[in-house]
């Protein structure tokens, strides 16, 4: 069976996400800092667990070992996590600052480069990962969350000009917007004013899906009425 891995994982467009690749018959490695809430949705998807701050390379080592015991070929990977420090710019504390980087950009680096060894060896695959629109446009009082985001969009743009011509697909996907979860809905004077989980793993599926001589390498995705 093929393996789908996906890193960062919580209970909004993560767990989507799993839940439509495991009807689609693929073995599943979640991976998050805090694996017990993780249970549930493992148990239902007959998942692996793995404990992991992608932001440290000993522990991204260990992931992928786990992923290797497996013995099925890698045929996806889904980053995830992301670090946000708001704040006036001259008084945001550095260490927040890096830390933030490490979670959304470094991490990124590092599954990826490990993801990619085992999808070229192959000699297919596919790497997404989920961007914002503060990859695209930095905001006010959120500088460290559009570096990062900056530099994720980055990567995965020069990693589609290195990797598609060696038949790995990279994808980023834009999120313009609030993503629902069973912690945040929107107000019911406002329907569908956020992005629905179901929705956005949906997208993925069809980036996943892509036939390689019409491939994306980014997507945005956004509420009807978001703003752009």
């Amino acid at each position: 069976m093929p393996l789908a891995l996906i890193v960062g994982v919580g209970d909004g467009l993560s767990a989507s996400l799993a839940r439509r690749l495991a009807d689609r018959g693929y073995d599943l490695v979640l991976a998050a800092r805090d694996t017990e809430k993780l249970a549930e949705l493992a148990a239902e998807t007959d998942a692996v667990t793995a404990a992991c701050d992608a932001a440290e390379p000993e522990q991204v080592e260990a992931l992928f070992a786990t992923v290797d015991r497996l013995e099925a070929p890698l045929s996806v990977a889904v980053y995830n996590p992301s670090a946000r420090v708001r704040g006036p710019l001259v008084e945001l504390a550095p260490e927040d600052v890096r830390r933030a980087l490490d979670v959304t950009a470094f991490g990124a680096f590092l599954v990826a480069r490990q993801a990619a060894r085992r999808m070229l060896e192959a000699g297919s695959g596919t790497i997404l990962f989920t961007g914002a629109s503060a990859g695209v446009k930095g905001f006010a009082r959120s500088a460290p969350f559009a570096m990062g985001k900056f530099a994720l969009r980055g990567l995965a743009q020069s990693m589609a000009r290195e990797l598609h011509p060696q038949g790995v697909h990279v994808g980023h996907v834009v999120i313009d917007g609030a993503i629902r979860n069973p912690g945040r809905t929107e107000p019911a004077d406002s329907p569908d004013s956020m992005l629905d989980p179901d929705a956005v793993a949906e997208a993925y599926l069809q980036l996943i899906g892509q036939q390689r001589s019409a491939w994306a390498w980014e997507i945005e995705l956004r509420p009807w009425v978001e703003r752009f």
